[in-house]
């Protein structure tokens, strides 16, 4: 390949038959500042790896894993970084980068054939294997400690928002994850039906059970002039009847609201003017319905869903089929930290669920949020594709002995990649081992010498410290997690190699 090979300097430069200067140099240095660059964030993260790893920092490509598999994100960085490392040594060598390319491409084809024949079928009703599924991927975080309390709520709430008998896919939508201050990690919560951050507006009704609840999106609070008009009132018997107007309008307002037999009334929040007035709350208290205001756009679907109800733009359209029931609305006091919203027994409840996550910090509620959206994600892959891998590093080694076996099939260059293909996915094991503290060459030799010898769950167990069988140990995870994470790393390592050049912009 004339593109790497060690060109003396003087005659690295060339004219073409245009008489436009050439440099030849260019697309090989561009390939490797390219894969060094890719390098460098692969190797920054394999410390992150596995239960004992680092925190995380990372890129692109395992946010594609991310949105793909919701799992994995680690693992799918430090195979790329491998595989552009493999990829760096054989264009060193002089093979062409299209060979490399198009021989990733085969192993990664016969890599999915290999990972699925090792898997195995699971059923949703087995709540064991999903339980385990899932706290194979709280180890590796900071709240792996709590994983026998998130692992469960996880799997209780997707199955909750699905129909396990015909479900093809979960809308992480449907689980929403509320974050709250205080209490510690141990608070954490699964609520069946709706749970709200805002405040009760009016502190005379905070609970009311056999809830009638009402979702409006229109304002509570005197009209304003559609331009920026002022009126000037010159007696006091004009700024009365302005003041009287006024106080009829909201009246009729909240005996409208009243008459449906709304006694829950939750208010859009409004940029245009205060979408609750002091004299509407007034009335409302009087009237003994609880108000929440300040709710969120992006909730409204979400509340809609939840609790039955329909939002409603207009007063003319409140009226008593509008309206989402429920056994019981509540504010709840939270040890002091702070108060939240709780709606319970809803009648005609969607298939959607609340999780409220307690930490000390803010640091410990968004690693506690990422954890639980982890492992929400895991029970997914579960639902889109049911089989298990066993984890460990044992699909990565099984890997690399069965396409070092198919690379002695092929001829040629593309034998010689698809063996270094084969030996890059040595990393996940070797990286494993080394984060567990144990000898990575030895601990990777003797798995691949179980490997050959046709035992395919061999992993290291970071828990003891050494080898077993690792569906023993119950170390799973999906399928689709080590799939997506083989083919994804492929597909970023080939997007890498055919970049030749690079276009300053100012």
């Amino acid at each position: 390949m004339p593109e790497a090979m060690a060109v003396p300097k003087a005659l690295s430069g060339g004219h073409n038959k245009g008489g436009a200067y050439v440099d030849r140099d260019k697309p090989a240095q561009i390939r490797f500042s390219n894969i060094s660059a890719a390098k460098a964030v692969a190797d920054a993260i394999r410390t992150s790896l596995g239960p004992k790893g680092m925190d995380k920092m990372l890129v692109e490509l395992s946010k594609a894993q991310d949105i793909e598999a919701g799992d994995g994100t680690t693992s799918v960085v430090v195979i790329a970084g491998a595989l552009l490392d493999a990829c760096s040594k054989l264009l060193q060598k002089g093979i062409h980068p299209t060979i490399i390319s198009e021989s990733f491409q085969k192993a990664v084809d016969k890599g999915v054939e290999v990972l699925t024949a090792m898997s195995r079928p699971m059923e949703l009703s087995d709540r064991e294997t999903l339980l385990n599924s899932a706290t194979t991927s709280l180890c590796s975080k900071v709240v792996s400690q709590y994983s026998s309390l998130l692992a469960p709520m996880s799997v209780d709430a997707v199955m909750r928002v699905i129909d396990p008998a015909t479900a093809t896919g979960v809308d992480l939508q449907d689980i929403k994850i509320i974050k709250k201050l205080g209490g510690t990690i141990d608070d954490c919560e699964l609520v069946d039906g709706l749970v709200l951050t805002q405040r009760v507006a009016n502190t005379g009704v905070t609970r009311v059970e056999k809830a009638k609840i009402g979702l409006i999106q229109f304002c509570l609070s005197p009209p304003k002039t559609d331009m920026d008009n002022q009126i000037v009132v010159s007696d006091y018997a004009q700024m009365d009847r302005v003041l009287r107007e006024e106080r009829a309008y909201i009246l009729n307002l909240v005996k409208q609201i009243k008459k449906a037999g709304c006694n829950v009334l939750l208010i859009q929040k409004s940029i245009l003017r205060d979408a609750l007035s002091d004299l509407a709350l007034h009335f409302l208290n009087k009237m003994k319905i609880m108000v929440v205001k300040e709710i969120e756009r992006e909730d409204i679907e979400f509340i809609c869903k939840t609790i039955g109800t329909k939002p409603i733009a207009h007063i003319d359209h409140f009226t008593a089929e509008m309206l989402g029931t429920a056994e019981l609305a509540e504010e709840v006091n939270l040890d002091g930290s702070g108060k939240l919203v709780k709606i319970t027994g809803c009648t005609s409840p969607g298939k959607t669920v609340s999780i409220v996550v307690r930490g000390s910090n803010k640091l410990v509620i968004e690693e506690a949020e990422r954890s639980i959206h982890d492992a929400l994600c895991v029970i997914r892959c579960l639902v889109k594709k049911r089989a298990l891998i066993a984890g460990g590093g044992a699909p990565e080694i099984e890997l690399a002995v069965r396409l070092a076996e198919y690379s002695r099939s092929l001829g040629g260059m593309e034998a010689y990649c698809v063996r270094a293909y084969a030996d890059a996915l040595e990393v996940i094991p070797s990286t494993l081992a080394e984060n567990a503290g144990l000898n990575p060459i030895s601990t990777v030799t003797e798995l691949r010498n179980r490997h050959a010898h046709g035992d395919k769950m061999a992993g290291i167990n970071v828990r003891k410290g050494g080898i077993s069988n690792i569906l023993e140990e119950l170390v799973v995870q999906p399928l689709l997690v080590s799939i997506s994470a083989l083919t994804l790393a492929t597909e970023t390592v080939r997007s890498i190699l055919k970049i030749d050049d690079v276009v300053n912009t100012r």
